[in-house]
């Protein structure tokens, strides 16, 4: 394939500064808006607890050490680390560039609906000044760089409004809690989220939901022995199943087939498992699945897509059970496993011999579907 190969990168990263947030919000509510980010950050402290890393280091008589996290990535070295373009937009644009991708799907660092659903006041107000510094970012080359606007889910009403304002302001791209229990709320099953499937489907605009942390995974995380939490990190991909169930088998995709839901960065083979077995559990196994009326594959090839960075089976497992339409290729910049400044070599090495509409369609094709790019 040609070096010029088109690129889209379903999953890349920028980190928004509170103090730009705060730019575009009303001075009376910083308060409650730097109140509700303490909060969060101390319901956090037991998910980044070091204590069982300190345990193990002792077990091994090896002296006691600062770790600095899972989510710290300053001490890592890999060719991405330290791009202004995390920050920068200029910056962002000359990486893509340099990298070879024609257009981005951005995600901020900063996972505003895990505290904005915590400010006492202004909450409406600080997601549309998150939401408005998003736009910022991306401003520099909307064509280009997608930026993903956050919805957070604790009032409905809310989240509507906020929605019709990203499609009438042209936006691309709503990002979403993965774990509704995670703020107490409950799963997306239930019927007080309809009015949002409702206006998001009537905009055509997709639902991601980004792998991070779950909180309900917070004793793991505890007992984690790993300096960064690997056991946890692994462990909290997987738990996406339970999303991807609530939103199947609870029906979601019966009442809302126009729906697209894209899961980013869970990883393929296991869900390539979880279609086997939930498809035998309902045909083999007597299990019953009331609010669908069809295999849950069905509903997985109709409405899901997940984004993946470079697993080498990825093709494989989409001709086997996933799907080539079903699967996106991202460059996931600029974490650790990004594949900058070389992705036209990776997407190369890892499609090398594939059909050709095939490698497009997980390369640029499928996402400017899903994006409406």
């Amino acid at each position: 394939m040609s070096a010029a190969e088109r690129l889209i990168s379903s999953d890349d990263h920028v980190d928004l500064a509170h103090d730009s947030i705060k730019a575009n919000l009303t001075t009376k509510y910083h308060a409650a808006y730097d109140a509700a980010l303490m909060e969060f950050g101390m319901g956090m402290a037991k998910t980044m607890s070091s204590k069982a890393n300190g345990l193990w280091r002792k077990q091994q008589g090896l002296a006691p050490k600062e770790i600095a996290g899972m989510t710290a990535l300053s001490e890592r070295s890999y060719p991405a680390a330290g791009r202004a373009g995390h920050t920068d937009a200029q910056a962002r644009l000359d990486d893509m560039d340099a990298d070879g991708i024609d257009q981005s799907v951005m995600y901020c660092e900063v996972s505003a609906f895990r505290y904005l659903y915590l400010l006492k006041e202004g909450n409406r107000e600080a997601t549309r000044a998150f939401n408005q510094t998003m736009t910022e970012f991306g401003s520099l080359a909307p064509d280009r760089m997608i930026v993903s606007y956050q919805i957070p889910i604790h009032d409905i009403d809310g989240a509507v409004a906020e929605v019709r304002w990203v499609a009438a302001s042209g936006g691309k791209s709503l990002q979403l809690p993965v774990f509704p229990a995670e703020l107490g709320l409950p799963d997306y099953w239930d019927e007080r989220y309809d009015p949002l499937w409702a206006a998001i489907q009537e905009t055509g605009l997709p639902i991601c939901l980004h792998i991070g942390l779950n909180t309900q995974l917070e004793s793991l995380a505890e007992r984690d022995p790993t300096p960064q939490k690997g056991i946890f990190v692994g462990a909290v991909a997987l738990s996406t199943a339970e999303p991807l169930g609530m939103f199947i088998m609870g029906g979601v995709f019966e009442r809302f087939p126009e729906l697209k839901v894209v899961f980013v960065e869970p990883g393929l083979g296991w869900v390539s498992w979880w279609l086997y077995i939930v498809d035998d559990l309902k045909a083999r196994q007597g299990y019953e699945f009331p609010a669908i009326t069809k295999p849950p594959s069905h509903y997985f090839h109709q409405n899901v897509f997940l984004t993946f960075i470079d697993e080498p089976d990825a093709y494989r497992l989409a001709q086997e059970r996933l799907g080539v339409d079903n699967i996106m290729w991202s460059s996931d910049y600029p974490h650790p496993v990004s594949s900058w400044p070389r992705s036209q070599q990776v997407v190369n090495e890892m499609f090398d011999g594939i059909p050709a509409d095939d490698r497009t369609k997980i390369v640029s094709g499928n996402a400017a579907r899903v994006w409406n790019l």
